[in-house]
């Protein structure tokens, strides 16, 4: 049953409640971020010991400018230690949209954080059978330039985070500067080949005080890529496939006003306001065929074909007291999502068909209180959240389920014209963790999350992680969690069908004249994962630092159509056999399996060279039932970088990260043998940026990325292009400076 419009107003409010009844409480030091202090005695919360873990990286505003973002800050988050870019399966499809990926269990188990608040506005697009979305995922919501840091967690220090974090976290945490000053900030990326997308951002912040115990600050950005030309694969296609898009462009215009107010040295109240725009620059890419699929698909290269317009409104709460210190918000998101329309079913899924434009809508409330509790030898974190999902589609869900009389599916309108068009999910959780001294060497941080989804019902997370310094320089450290994900609403959507019209029905059941349908399923279980890491780090007083992590994931019930058998078979109305439609329904499948190492070495070179590398080596990523790996990713991985000082003012970096062997899948979504078959094979992107603290707070920066014109391209379509799904930027010379005032 569907909550009531008050209960979730009510349970959305009360962590805020909870907050706002400390205003008064006692004082402390300021900075919620900070070791809670008693006395001489530092105590750290458990959250604050988990960010210490080796599953744990963190980007910093200095190598945002080593390494430059052309748009997406994937661009720099994908070089952290078991993190890449991937789809969400092994098919390939929409190649050249890849999202963040940690640790190989694919973008849907990256929870994306804006400031610690969840970004959920990918859920808006439909997902395809084979667990694809035609979205650019939630990265780029923030332009770089107003990036304070980026938190990437991995693993067992993810599970406090619920829903969506089996992967792993990545926590974007925004400028917040003093009042009184303004910045702006240009840059520009011409790639050498023309046929690719040149790149443009300009962005302005201003913080201003507004009385005594108030500042406000706002920032406005504009960023483009252009899409590639539609003929930039063109002499890479494999033979008997279409030529398949390149990268499609994107238009970022953002907006965000935060006013912070202190109401005495102990609480102060952010409220937030943004919003966001993306338009597409379509470059012709769809499902399963290329750019020359129809003129619909010709004629709407260049131009917009898809828009995505997120706002939120939030109102945040900090608390630091003698007996701890608390973080609690309140957050309204919305996210429309317009596209010209286009096929939904078999191998037209994806193309568009149609100058009439569709929209999903999607809103979302979500809510937080975490209070860190200090006691003399350990600090206690206790923590509720509250996510609401409401989505308004009238699109996907517009094709009619054929049924047998004696089959009962439930809740099921065969006619789409009868069906609710509003579809909704409300998950609660609680979680406490303690971070315990257990010896003087030896720190216990244990966990337990209950989550409540009125759909797919609860779920507990427990979670231990241990640290154990054997001396001042070496550490060994150790975690085991569970971790879940909730199904998304297309998925439990008992009204949202999927037909394939006889193209891509399983090859163990092939078309019987009337094609396959797949439907959503409100019995579907969650997704759970066990995830356990063990490694050392150790870092000596000189800089010198290395580290090295094995991970192990037994992933259980993930939600798939792949491998299913069908839940029955309809006659044609007219009886004939031969136009029999097979309906399937989307189901959790027993058991896949992860696993892997991640190292790490920084080591100082004199004085002005800092040399350091991470490396992910993927030694098993396998789906149980149909053999397959659960998303395209390189055998191993190698960042690394070497960093020189060359003056008081100017500072070189040159960077590389070379891609191992990237294995194919071997079937395609419907089980069929992939043809032309082929990995990825390994190739490696080499960078060189320097920076130029010029007087009177101007920076400057030059790039030249690709610096080797390493050739990547993408092959084919989904079905023939084995691993080669994607392209890679060639080389390109970026310039940007950024103007404090």
């Amino acid at each position: 049953m569907a909550p009531s419009r008050h209960s979730v107003f009510l349970a959305t409010l009360l962590p805020l409640a909870a907050a706002i009844t400390a205003v008064n409480a006692h004082a402390a030091d300021d900075g919620y971020d900070d070791p809670i202090m008693l006395d001489t005695l530092k105590v750290e919360a458990a959250s604050e010991k988990l960010k210490q873990a080796q599953g744990v990286s963190v980007v910093t505003e200095e190598d945002m400018k080593r390494r430059p973002v052309s748009n997406d800050i994937s661009e720099i988050v994908r070089t952290m230690p078991g993190v890449n870019l991937t789809g969400n399966s092994s098919t390939g499809q929409y190649g050249n949209n890849r999202q963040i990926d940690i640790r190989g269990m694919g973008p849907e188990n990256t929870l994306i954080l804006i400031d610690g608040k969840p970004v959920l506005s990918r859920n808006s697009v439909k997902m395809g059978r084979s667990g694809e979305r035609n979205t650019r995922g939630d990265s780029n919501w923030v332009p770089v330039e107003m990036i304070e840091s980026i938190e990437v967690i991995r693993g067992p220090a993810a599970a406090r985070y619920g829903s969506g974090a089996s992967g792993g976290v990545v926590n974007i945490i925004t400028k917040k500067p003093d009042t009184g000053m303004a910045q702006i900030s240009a840059q520009y990326e011409m790639p050498q080949n023309s046929d690719e997308g040149a790149s443009k951002r300009l962005n302005i912040l201003m913080a201003a005080p507004m009385g005594d115990n108030a500042s406000l600050r706002t920032y406005f950005n504009y960023n483009k890529t252009d899409g590639d030309d539609q003929y930039v694969n063109a002499d890479d296609t494999v033979e008997g496939s279409s030529i398949a898009a390149g990268r499609e462009g994107v238009i970022n215009l953002d907006w965000k006003s935060t006013l912070t107010y202190h109401v005495n040295d102990e609480n102060s109240v952010d409220f937030d306001v943004a919003l966001s725009k993306q338009d597409n620059i379509y470059a012709g890419d769809n499902s399963f065929q290329g750019v020359e699929n129809s003129d619909y698909t010709t004629s709407n290269i260049g131009s917009t074909t898809n828009k995505m317009d997120r706002s939120t409104a939030a109102v945040t709460h900090h608390g630091s007291y003698d007996f701890g210190k608390s973080f609690s918000y309140i957050q309204y998101e919305r996210t429309v999502n317009q596209r010209l329309g286009e096929g939904s079913a078999g191998g037209g899924e994806g193309a568009i068909n149609s100058d009439e434009w569709t929209t999903v809508e999607m809103k979302n409330v979500s809510a937080k209180s975490e209070w860190d509790l200090a006691f003399e030898t350990h600090t206690l974190t206790l923590g509720a959240e509250v996510r609401y999902e409401n989505m308004y589609d009238d699109v996907n869900n517009q094709t009619d389920a054929r049924v047998a009389d004696d089959v009962d599916l439930g809740d099921t309108e065969l006619n789409a014209e009868d069906r609710d068009p509003e579809t909704d999910a409300l998950l609660l959780g609680i979680y406490v963790e303690d971070n315990l001294q257990l010896l003087d060497s030896l720190t216990a941080t244990a966990g337990l999350r209950y989550d409540h989804h009125d759909i797919t019902g609860s779920n507990w997370s427990p979670s231990l992680n241990l640290s154990w310094a054997t001396t001042d320089e070496l550490t060994f450290q150790a975690g085991v969690s569970k971790a879940f994900k909730a199904p998304n609403l297309y998925q439990l959507n008992p009204n949202y069908v999927y037909a394939t019209r006889g193209n891509g029905c399983p090859s163990d059941y092939p078309s019987l004249g009337g094609g396959c349908s797949i439907l959503g399923n409100p019995d579907l279980q969650n997704e759970t994962s066990i995830n356990k890491e063990i490694g050392f780090n150790y870092l000596a007083a000189s800089g010198f630092n290395a580290g090295l992590t094995y991970f192990h994931n037994d992933y259980k019930n993930k939600v798939s159509t792949e491998g299913t058998d069908p839940v029955y078979t309809v006659a044609a109305s007219t009886g004939d056999a031969a136009d029999s439609t097979q309906v399937f329904r989307w189901d959790n499948i027993p058991e896949a399996v992860i696993e892997g190492m991640e190292g790490n070495l920084m080591v100082p070179v004199g004085e002005t060279i800092d040399f350091s590398l991470n490396a992910t080596v993927m030694l098993d990523s396998e789906n149980k039932t149909t053999g397959e790996p659960l998303s395209l990713v390189p055998d191993y991985t190698i960042n690394s970088s070497i960093t020189a000082q060359l003056s008081d003012s100017v500072e070189s970096t040159l960077s590389a990260v070379h891609y191992g062997r990237t294995p194919s899948a071997t079937t395609t979504t419907s089980g069929d043998e992939v043809e032309n078959q082929e990995d990825r094979a390994p190739y490696t992107i080499t960078n060189l940026a320097m920076t130029w603290m010029a007087p009177n707070d101007f920076d400057v920066t030059f790039s030249v990325k690709n610096l080797l014109n390493a050739s990547v391209k993408r092959e084919g379509t989904s079905l023939n292009a084995g691993a080669n799904t994607y392209n890679e930027p060639g080389r390109s010379f970026l310039a940007g400076f950024t103007k404090k005032f």
